[in-house]
């Protein structure tokens, strides 16, 4: 599609490590994707400034155990003027997590997964739609839309929620608050100047 790409991860995700592996990898090479392994939070990024149209993050930045804030601001300054942001995450407070969680069973992670495994690598905190136009206003985004979709709805571990979507759904993405998934689209204003520092 005459794309430049580039995906960036640790890769140190149990799927990774014990079903995707090098495959991932060389599919991905195969089709002209450059790869980077890192860990963004501990490691930072490091692409040179403006050189980016456009980055994009999806259920990533609710698994980092530490502030997102500095990667996402060498991001910001490794894009360029007018370029694009977009971060998709779940939706902490969706529509069935208000109904589920005070019948009690709005749990996302398996009591095993944080308690035996050595790192957890589920969600440490998922934002909702006030936590993302806080990114936005850190960041210094502009033309900023929070958009909703429903995706997790239509994967839904129950039947019941998945034969309900396709009704559901519409109407959900006109409250994005309530939607399963939220976006937050934003562009890097022409001229803005982001410089990275370190966290206290």
């Amino acid at each position: 599609m005459g794309f430049n790409s580039i995906l960036v991860d640790d890769f140190r995700d149990r799927g990774n490590i014990e079903i995707a592996g090098d495959v991932f990898r060389r599919v991905h090479e195969r089709y002209g994707v450059t790869i980077v392994s890192r860990d963004v939070v501990a490691e930072g990024v490091d692409f040179e400034g403006s050189t980016l149209d456009a980055v994009t993050t999806f259920d990533s930045i609710e698994h980092w155990h530490h502030s997102p804030k500095h990667a996402l601001h060498q991001l910001m300054a490794a894009l360029k003027p007018n370029g694009l942001l977009i971060i998709g995450v779940p939706n902490c407070v969706n529509f069935h997590k208000r109904i589920s969680v005070p019948l009690g069973f709005g749990k996302w992670s398996q009591m095993a997964d944080w308690y035996e495994e050595e790192t957890f690598r589920g969600h440490v905190r998922e934002p909702d739609a006030e936590d993302l136009r806080y990114i936005a206003r850190d960041l210094g985004l502009t033309n900023v839309r929070i958009i909703g979709r429903n995706w997790l709805g239509y994967d839904s571990r129950s039947a019941w929620v998945r034969r309900l979507m396709p009704v559901a759904d519409q109407p959900l993405r006109l409250i994005p608050s309530f939607c399963s998934n939220l976006y937050l689209i934003g562009r890097k204003t022409c001229g803005q100047g982001v410089v990275a520092t370190a966290a206290p």
